[in-house]
Order: C-alpha cells, then structure tokens, then sequence
C-alpha cells in the first residue's frame, strides 16, 4: 500500500509508485479525500475522485482508493496490507504507524521511500516556476 495526495502528477510519484510496487505482488494506492488534503498540504488543484482515477492509470498501481474522512487507519483496516510505503515527505513516523496498525490487528512493515534523484519537479515547485514564469511574462507585458 501506498499513500499521498497525488494532486498534479510528477516524475517524483512514478518513481515512487515504481519503488513502492516492487515491494510486494499487488500495489493499492490510497490517495487522501480533498479534506485530508487541505489539512495536510494545501487545496487540491484537481479533485478527488479525478487525482483516484489518475493514480488508478499508471503503470505500477493496481488499484487505487479514496482514503477516509475521518480515520487514516480505516483504509488500512479495510484493505490488509502487509507493506506500506511512505514517501519521503511524509509526516508520519513509521514505527507508530507500524504500532497503531498492530493495535488494529494489521501486522504492516513500514517503508520509507527516499526521493527520485535530482527531483526538481515536487506539486509546489511546479506551481512555484508557473507563477514565477507568468509573473516574469506580465511584467514583460506591463
């Protein structure tokens, strides 16, 4: 299982979608409902149930699901992973992870993949040159 708000897609989600696949036999991505994200990272730029099928097309993922609401654990409760693989970025501590999944009766190992080499390309860095960029095209304009 894999998990993140994969809001515009980057090289940096195939990488670590193509790591976290090659961790076991099925990958299940659980990518975080609009609330969850606005919480943790910023408002999507692209819906919910558009960013699921999105993820749902690549390559590595076999299936892709929208996570809970209210309980990030619901999901892992439901689906029975025995991995789970965090980004990089991700707030979450394994080993706690790895605890209140036990707690629940789901046994996980938990797997922190690092980033894609020289990844220049992160949702806020895209952003950040197309702002820049219009903002240099306005002032040539102005």
């Amino acid at each position: 299982m894999a998990t993140g708000v994969f809001d515009l897609l980057h090289p940096g989600h195939v990488y670590f979608l193509n790591e976290a696949r090659k961790l076991g036999d099925e990958l299940v991505v659980v990518v975080a409902r609009d609330q969850t994200a606005r919480r943790l990272k910023h408002e999507p730029y692209v819906p919910e149930h558009m960013r699921r099928e999105m993820v749902e097309a690549l390559k590595p993922v076999d299936r892709a699901v929208l996570g809970s609401t209210t309980d990030i654990y619901e999901t892992v409760v439901r689906e029975q992973p025995r991995i789970i693989a965090l980004g990089y970025d991700q707030v979450w501590n394994e080993k706690e992870v790895e605890r209140e999944c036990a707690r629940r009766g789901v046994p996980v190992k938990v797997v922190r993949i690092g980033p894609l080499p020289h990844d220049e390309l992160a949702t806020r860095r895209i952003v950040d040159r197309i702002l820049e960029r219009a903002s240099k095209k306005a002032e040539v304009g102005a």
